[in-house]
Parts: C-alpha cells; structure tokens; sequence
C-alpha cells in the first residue's frame, strides 16, 4: 500500500489530486450524500484513500462543530468476527461482560463492527484511529483473519492502533484473554474416560479441542486413536446433523465429547426425538456452560468457561494500556482457568 511518507496529514485536496476528480466529488463519497457518483469514480476515489491512508480528522472536526472534547477520550471499539456471534450465547456472555466493566469503569463502547466491514476504507478512516478510540477489542477473529487480504486489513488496524486486546484469539505481539482450549478438552474426556464410558467419541471443531482430547486418551493408556471425530460442528445444527451422521453409519458410541455446549445441544435434540436414553445409552460432556446447558433434557455436564470475566479483562486491559502506554499489560496473555460442573448427562 503506498502512503505519503511526510508526517503531514493526509486531506481530502491530496485524495482529489490522487484520483484525479474534484474535491466535492471526495466529500459526496465520504459523506456519503446521496449523489450519484459514477462506480469507477467512486472505486477511484476509495483507492485513493487506501493508498493514501486518508483519514477524518475527527478533533478538528468537533472544534469546528464547537465541541472541544471529541476526541477519543473513553471510547473502546469492539471489532466481532461475524454477525453470527451475536447470535451465539457463548460469545454473547464475553459482550455482556466487555459492556459490564466498560460501563463499571466509565468508559463507552464507541461502536460494533464485524470484522469484514473494515474492507470498506470509509468505514475503516471514519472509525479506525487514535482520533476515535482510545483501544480496541477484537473478539474470535482467528475465525475471520484467513487469507493474504485479511491479514493486510488486520495489519492497517495495528498501524492505527496501537491499544489492540485479542478475545478468544492469540495474535503474536499482542495482549490477549482465552481460555485452554486443550486443558478443557482434557478435563472433559477424562471426566468421561473416569466414568468407564468406552468407545468415546469426539464431535467439534478441529481446533487445541481435539488435541487435549487425544492426549487425554493415551494417558488412560487408549491408544487406538480410531475413535470417531466429527469436525467442524460449532453449533447445535451441524451438532444435530453429525449425530445423524453417525447413527446413520451404524452403532452409536457409548459416550460422546461435544466441542462445545451448542454441539451438544443439537446432538440432544436428535437422540431425544428418537428416544436414545442419555446418559443410559449414550453419555455427553461438552465445553462452555451458557445458561441453557442447566435446562437441557437431561441437564449437560460441561467444562465452565469464564465467559463475561474474558470480556471484563479484557476492558481491564484496554483502560491499563491506555492509562499507563508502554506497561507489563503491552505483552500479557492471560489464560483465565475452566471447571467442570457435572449434571446428569454422563
């Protein structure tokens, strides 16, 4: 991406120049006033601001507006991988926290975006840079940085922000909150192994899940690792289909680990309409602990994971760093511990 390598802002004169147009064409894009602007006008115009690096100058913009104190301030942004995390409970208990301790220490949640909106430059310079956000948050986006493409957009995020905390998600450089993935799987085939259920059965995503789950197996001396896996279910549909998928292919296994609370949830739906008794039949242990794991029939026996406590870290982390720029929280990881709650299901 070609920049300009002086330390003078970038304005919206130098992005008309850059495309070739008038400078109130510039404005119609980025304000998106409802002109009509010719599609390879407008696609020259964005190029320009990428290349450019242009972006608002939000400050200047409130002075003249007559509000001295627009800038970043408080203001935390959230970046989501997808719109389907919303929809998820798991992840919507990490939201529910990081607007908990946003809110217990003043701070605000400026804006939600999903990740794949930042390929838009306007959006990106109206929203991504120290003018706008004192920190940033970015939630499961191993799910989204994928390709040569998204790890550019990711790595402009960086170039303009340098308070970034990474949820549910390891970026090399960057502070960051989880959980052990591995250890969780680990406590969930033991607790299963323990009980004597055998075969037992993987149904997740391909993830450190299947890992703990294979090294907990050869610790209890079971070293036919041909036990069968289902990967990529991660919600209660492709739970209720790679159930199916396994009744259909012949004997069910004696117990079952489910990646996750969602996978189990599906594979119950499917195994009560039929009628296969759980645990007498097949038993389930899954991962997370969302509240609906306790209403389940029977109720799921679960690895709790600090969900909302992620998200307060988190928040905690962006108001240290912001605070105190160049602390020990630049380079923390933190690993919050999981916990096995037992109910009826195995």
């Amino acid at each position: 991406m070609t920049r300009k390598s002086d330390n003078r802002r970038v304005t919206q004169d130098d992005v008309a120049r850059h495309a070739g147009v008038t400078r109130s064409l510039v404005s119609y894009v980025l304000n998106d006033a409802g002109r009509s602007v010719a599609p390879e006008t407008r696609e020259r115009i964005l190029r320009a601001i990428e290349e450019l690096g242009y972006r608002p100058n939000k400050f200047a913009q409130g002075l003249m507006r007559g509000h001295g104190d627009s800038g970043a301030g408080r203001q935390i942004g959230l970046v989501l991988n997808s719109s389907d995390v919303l929809l998820r409970p798991y992840y919507s208990e990490i939201v529910a926290g990081i607007y908990a301790a946003a809110h217990e220490n003043g701070y605000h949640i400026r804006f939600i975006r999903f990740f794949n909106e930042l390929n838009n430059p306007i959006l990106f310079n109206e929203l991504i840079h120290e003018e706008e956000i004192c920190g940033l948050i970015a939630l499961a986006l191993d799910q989204s940085v994928l390709t040569e493409a998204d790890e550019r957009v990711f790595a402009n995020v960086r170039e303009r922000i340098s308070n970034i905390v990474c949820v549910e998600w390891q970026c090399e450089g960057l502070p960051s909150v989880t959980f052990d993935r591995q250890e969780a799987a680990v406590a969930a085939t033991n607790h299963l192994l323990g009980k004597g259920y055998s075969p037992v059965a993987y149904v997740g995503e391909r993830d450190n899940r299947i890992a703990g789950f294979t090294q907990a197996m050869i610790a209890n001396g079971l070293r036919d690792l041909g036990t069968l896996r289902i990967e990529m279910a991660n919600d209660m549909r492709s739970g209720y289909e790679a159930i199916m998928r396994i009744a259909s292919s012949g004997e069910l296994p004696r117990a079952i680990f489910a990646g996750s609370d969602e996978v189990a949830i599906g594979m119950l739906r499917y195994l009560n309409a039929r009628r296969i008794q759980v645990p007498e039949r097949v038993a389930i242990v899954s991962i997370d602990n969302i509240e609906m794991a306790e209403f389940t029939n029977p109720p799921l026996s679960t690895v709790n994971v600090q969900k909302a406590a992620m998200g307060r870290q988190a928040v905690n982390l962006v108001i240290r760093r912001h605070r105190d720029p160049g602390s020990a929280a630049d380079t923390v990881s933190l690993v919050l511990p999981s916990a096995l709650v037992e109910r009826e299901s195995c």
